[in-house]
């Protein structure tokens, strides 16, 4: 009910605006994992996300020592680090809610079958070598199973960021923050910016700045974050500000639940 409530008043604020073409995108950051028996990152969290009708689903990849793609938001669970450790110890690493680390390819087994797009987040790794084979592994994978157009990315690194715009054919988000003219220098016509909140607080001119650019522009808290196909993102409590030189006013109040950089 709050799902379809939410949905119908940002239509409203669009239809307002005259952007009613614009459909806000509901995206579960890291799964729907606050529900009973899910977990972050899980495939409980993904039918939940399916069952609950959201458009698209944030999920945080890490590549094994042995070449493994795994899911998991941090660099170690119970002590384990993904990177160093191999496909069979990460395997046995358990979730809150009892569930397996799941490997990439078992999540993605499920998800092809279900409705929610897939947002997949590379994780920065400790060398450019591991960071860049985990990238091709992930849209092989991505292909393998048919999600390709299902499929966006976003990312930290710069590295990654540069091999997923050469190589996915996609649209790539970067969550470092950088100016627009340098974003559309470094990732041209499939870039993106997800960034902080704190970044357009200090830039309020940028927004303006990334939609003429016809970019794709996401902010505001983890566990509500929308976007739209049109480059413009919604927030529960906010629309598009008809003057973009004057920053709305949740980009100038400090929010307890803003995004983190995580």
């Amino acid at each position: 009910m709050k799902l379809k409530l939410f949905s119908t008043v940002a239509f409203l604020l669009l239809a307002a605006l005259g952007l009613s073409a614009a459909k806000p995108q509901i995206v579960a950051h890291r799964g729907v994992w606050k529900a009973d028996g899910s977990a972050q990152n899980s495939i409980r969290g993904l039918i939940k996300a399916d069952s609950i009708g959201v458009d698209a689903i944030e999920l945080d990849v890490w590549i094994s020592s042995d070449d493994v793609i795994f899911l998991n938001h941090d660099a170690s669970i119970n002590g384990v680090v993904l990177e160093t450790s191999d496909a069979k110890t990460i395997s046995k690493c358990k979730l809150k809610n009892g569930e397996n680390v799941p490997t990439l390819e078992a999540f993605l087994d499920v998800a092809k079958d279900l409705k929610p797009n897939l947002v997949i987040e590379v994780k920065p790794h400790q060398g450019k070598e591991r960071e860049n084979l985990a990238v091709s592994k992930i849209i092989d994978m991505v292909a393998e199973k048919g999600l390709t157009d299902r499929t966006t990315y976003i990312t930290f690194s710069r590295n990654a960021f540069d091999h997923l715009v050469a190589m996915s054919g996609r649209p790539v988000q970067f969550l470092t923050a950088v100016h627009p003219e340098v974003l559309e220098e470094i990732g041209g016509e499939c870039a993106g910016a997800d960034y902080h909140i704190s970044a357009f607080r200090s830039n309020p001119t940028w927004i303006k700045q990334l939609h003429d650019m016809g970019k794709k522009v996401t902010s505001g808290p983890s566990t509500n974050r929308t976007t739209s196909s049109s480059a413009l993102t919604i927030r529960p409590t906010s629309s598009r500000p008809t003057n973009l030189n004057s920053p709305p006013k949740w980009l100038k109040k400090p929010m307890a639940n803003a995004r983190s950089k995580s």
